[in-house]
């Protein structure tokens, strides 16, 4: 079970981008920042090649009305016509079978030319607010890895809490293990910390 499928109102317009769903035309510009070793250092999937790109892609454009537990929503964030990034949106939980999800896990990438300007922080507080009012969810999370510095400080500027480090529970790229940091934020939180809340 879960919800009936919601597509969310989008595009969604903040003061300096647009978030709208991943199109097969959006592949270029993800695959140029997806392969770059840098971008994908922190990230649960190594630089990506052809193929990579294609299955990604296929996850990305398909990510539009999420309904039940593991479904996603994707959506490419564009900045004066140009795309800049992906969100992503999974549902991880909901509470107790047959109910609709109620935990959902937030995730972004961006192309490092775009960095510095805030524009991930300016997406990502839009993508909480578009979350939380299309779905009916109790908490949001974010899981990275504790040496990415700039999404910890990006969690922490959307309000979110920092909740648990695990050590040596993700398996990295190269082979080694690497740590997980876990950031929380409840619904009660995030109305708090709106206008009038």
């Amino acid at each position: 079970m879960g919800l009936d499928r919601i597509t969310p109102p989008l595009p969604v317009r903040t003061e300096r981008l647009v978030l709208r769903p991943v199109v097969p035309s959006d592949a270029a510009a993800i695959g140029a920042y997806c392969a770059d070793p840098e971008v994908t250092r922190y990230l649960p999937f190594p630089p990506l090649d052809e193929a990579g790109l294609a299955r990604r892609m296929e996850r990305l454009v398909a990510g539009t009305a999420p309904a039940q537990v593991g479904d996603v929503l994707a959506l490419a964030v564009e900045h004066e016509g140009v795309l800049v990034g992906d969100l992503m949106l999974r549902f991880e939980a909901a509470h107790g079978e047959g109910a609709a999800p109620s935990i959902a896990e937030l995730g972004w990438v961006f192309a490092p030319s775009y960095g510095g300007r805030g524009l991930a922080t300016e997406a990502a507080r839009a993508l909480v607010d578009l979350a939380f009012t299309t779905y009916p969810l109790h908490r949001l999370m974010a899981r990275l890895d504790p040496r990415n510095t700039a999404s910890a400080r990006l969690c922490e500027r959307l309000g979110m809490t920092h909740e648990a480090h695990t050590r040596e529970d993700y398996p990295d790229h190269d082979g080694s293990w690497s740590d997980t940091s876990v950031y929380g934020l409840l619904r009660r939180e995030w109305e708090a910390a709106r206008p009038g809340g």
